[in-house]
């Protein structure tokens, strides 16, 4: 598939989803977040790939929304915004929901809906170049749709100050409130040995995890949160990778899936 906002490419089982629109500060629009939508779709589609890589060219991660493309949905009725931001709520969730780890590496500008979908990937890092805002209050709007997965990295605290004052802050400050998880030097140097060690777990049981961690975010500690780990973890124990990687730890030699993710 050809795109002309992003770059979607797969190196050793690790797909790369490279924002490229790095004259406008990788900005997006509806053309973007449809073909980002349609690369997701790929990796989905794809049980070789392992993990994704959400990352950006240029100087910034991205400036959040095309100003053309927010003067068009100014113009458009509500009906129009309705399916406009339809689209965009897809994204944040098709992110947040795929059933392997993502990372996102970022640098320079983060601000508005890139925020977002900083919040929906599993692990995030950021060079200490990088400066953060929830910026949409400045100019009468609301960071509706990115809210859930935001205030759920940040914290209701943080990110109702976040989303209030639309104040930039920093890489070290992004960390504190966890919207990070680490301030790096080099992506490289950080991305490498975590590939490394996610190659090395087992797929199936990653999937699991995070199912596990979205189905059971926020949830009151009842019975049936209870009896729905309790279901999950008989699940996984005799499932093929659950007893594949028991019987490798009890015979002290590498699981299946580290051999197959060294090929």
């Amino acid at each position: 598939m050809n795109f002309t906002s992003i770059q979607y490419t797969m190196t050793d089982s690790i797909a790369y989803l490279t924002l490229n629109r790095p004259e406008v500060h990788n900005a997006f629009d509806d053309v973007m977040i449809s073909e980002i939508l349609a690369a997701l779709a790929e990796v989905r589609g794809n049980a070789a790939i392992r993990a994704l890589v959400l990352q950006a060219n240029g100087k910034s991660f991205s400036a959040g929304a095309d100003l053309a493309w927010m003067r068009s949905m100014a113009a458009k009725d509500y009906a129009e915004n309705i399916a406009d931001a339809t689209q965009l709520s897809r994204l944040m969730q098709e992110l947040d929901e795929l059933p392997i780890p993502t990372i996102a590496l970022v640098q320079g500008a983060a601000f508005g809906g890139a925020v977002g979908l900083i919040a929906c990937c599993d692990l995030a890092f950021a060079t200490s170049n990088s400066s953060f805002c929830l910026s949409e209050v400045k100019i009468g709007l609301i960071p509706a749709v990115i809210s859930p997965y935001v205030m759920r990295a940040m914290g209701t605290r943080q990110a109702r100050r976040y989303m209030l004052t639309a104040e930039r802050f920093d890489a070290h400050t992004a960390q504190q409130v966890g919207l990070i998880h680490q301030v790096v030097d080099s992506f490289t140097e950080t991305l490498t040995p975590l590939l490394q060690q996610l190659l090395g777990n087992s797929p199936a049981a990653m999937a699991a995890a995070k199912a596990l961690a979205l189905q059971v975010d926020q949830q009151p500690l009842v019975a049936a949160t209870r009896q729905f780990t309790i279901e999950q973890i008989a699940a996984i124990r005799v499932s093929s990778e659950g007893q594949e990687g028991l019987t490798a730890f009890l015979e002290k030699r590498p699981p299946q899936w580290t051999l197959k993710s060294s090929t």
